[in-house]
Order: C-alpha cells, then structure tokens, then sequence
C-alpha cells in the first residue's frame, strides 16, 4: 500500500504545534500526552495523519539512518553471501559505542544487514558501506541520491550508521522512509525478528532485537527500527496493524530510556479505544 501524500493536506488541524484527527469520526478532536518531541501517525492506507507533533521539525535520526543503508544495499544486487570481515575501520571512534561483533568476525553480507536492522549493530552497518563498491563515500552518496529520488526534502546523510548527529530527517520524511522500506521483504523480515545469533570462532553471540514491542503478542509490526543517539534522544519507527488498519508510526526525541515504548503504546490504546476494535 502506497501513501498519498497530497492527501496530507485534507483534514488536518492544527491546534499549538499538536493534531490528532479521528479518521471514523473526522470532527472529533482529543489531545493524546506523548513524550516524543516529534510524532506523526499516519494511516497507511490513505496518507491521512491521525495524529501529528512537530512533524515537520528536521533533527538527527540516529539509528533509523539503518532503513536507508539497507534500501541503498539492497537496490545495488550486491552478492548476499559475500564473505565480509569486520575490521578496526569499522570500530565507533566518534562515539566510542559498545559492539557485540569482535574485530575479525567473518559473515556473510546478508547476516552483516540482519545485524544492523535487528540489532542495530554499527560495525555491520559500518563495513556494509565501506565494502561497497566505489567505498564509504560511495554509498553516502547513493544514500542522499535515494532521498532525492523519495522526494525527502528535509533529510541528509553523512554515514551509513547514524552515528553522525549530520544524519537529519523530518518525521514526515521519515514517514517516506518507511513506507519505501516497506516494500522490501528482507527490510519488513530482518526489522521485525525478535532475535538472531551469530557463530563468532568458538563463540555464539545473542541479539536481540532492539524494539521489544516485536516480541509482544498484543503488537502486529510489519517494520521496526530504533535509534539512539545524544543530540536524536530515543526514537522509534515502524509499520503496524493498530485498530483494525495499516499505519506508519514515527516517534523522535524521546530522552526517557522506555519512553518511546510507553508513547507507542498510548497511541496503541488511543486508536482502539476511538477509531475501532483491535485487529
């Protein structure tokens, strides 16, 4: 299902920089309390916000950076079974951020991808872009070419991680983001795994994924991706079926660790209890 984004124009109201719009009941207006500094909920099927929150606000996206690597990686054919090795290039000397993958791991390119979208693993992130052909600049580029192609005028990359606070999109072009994604089945499949494992030497490494929400039985997501950085705070993105219908959720900037869980759930609660029956 395709998002009309013309289509965001019709029914939206706008009340200090918050809207929430019932789509059975277009005149029925309620104020939901989020701690997402940005939000949107757009219904799937039509491109109709159901609710919005500094949507517009451009501000780093931290780890949700990994949708567009993937896209970019996928699109490019690359051999999935490519045996790649993560190197010290690929260690985060900006942030200096824990990984579970050792320098020297050998994994197949698909396993490196499942890596990055399930765990949010930026070595795997890292050595996918630096193994593409041309290199790391290459791909940064074909990552900004993708946004100019989706029609996002808010967004710009400067690294295949997130890690870079450069990293910058708004919530409805990360809406965009998404609804492109989507469309991949190994994107919807690796986002929404609720673990993984991989066979480090002697070792077997566990990871999970790192929305918990996939694991939840009360929760249908198609796509999930979670990012965290400082400058971005927690922020949390995904396609569900929430009372009876398909919808992109996008929530930015949530500095509580379990904030961003707790908004996705309140919207949860607030669709069903107002716009129809759980699905």
């Amino acid at each position: 299902m395709r998002v009309s984004w013309n289509a965001r124009l019709l029914g939206l109201v706008l009340t200090a920089g918050f809207t929430a719009l019932y789509a059975a009941a277009p005149g029925s207006l309620a104020r939901l309390s989020l701690k997402s500094a940005s939000a949107l909920v757009l219904d799937q099927s039509t491109g109709l916000p159901l609710l919005e929150k500094q949507a517009g606000a451009v501000v780093p996206i931290a780890s949700l950076t990994k949708l567009m690597t993937a896209m970019v990686l996928l699109d490019a054919h690359l051999d999935p079974q490519e045996i790649l090795t993560i190197t010290d290039d690929d260690k985060d000397f900006l942030r200096h951020s824990r990984s579970r993958l050792p320098v020297g791991t050998h994994l197949p390119r698909e396993q490196a991808l499942l890596l990055a979208l399930l765990a949010s693993e930026n070595r795997a992130a890292h050595a996918l872009g630096r193994t593409f052909p041309g290199g790391l600049s290459t791909f940064v580029q074909a990552m900004n070419a993708k946004a100019k192609e989706l029609g996002l005028t808010g967004t710009h990359f400067e690294d295949p991680t997130g890690l870079s606070c450069g990293n910058v999109a708004t919530a409805w072009d990360l809406a965009r983001i998404i609804e492109a994604a989507y469309r991949y089945p190994e994107i919807r499949d690796f986002t929404t795994r609720p673990a993984t494992s991989i066979q480090a030497g002697r070792r077997n490494i566990q990871f999970p994924n790192t929305n918990a929400l996939v694991r939840s039985p009360r929760w249908s997501i198609g796509l999930s991706k979670t990012g965290y950085i400082e400058e971005a705070g927690r922020c949390l993105v995904m396609q569900a079926m929430l009372a009876n219908r398909p919808v992109l959720v996008i929530l930015l900037d949530s500095w509580g660790k379990y904030t961003r869980l707790g908004d996705a759930n309140r919207i949860k609660q607030w669709m069903e209890a107002r716009l129809g029956p759980k699905s």
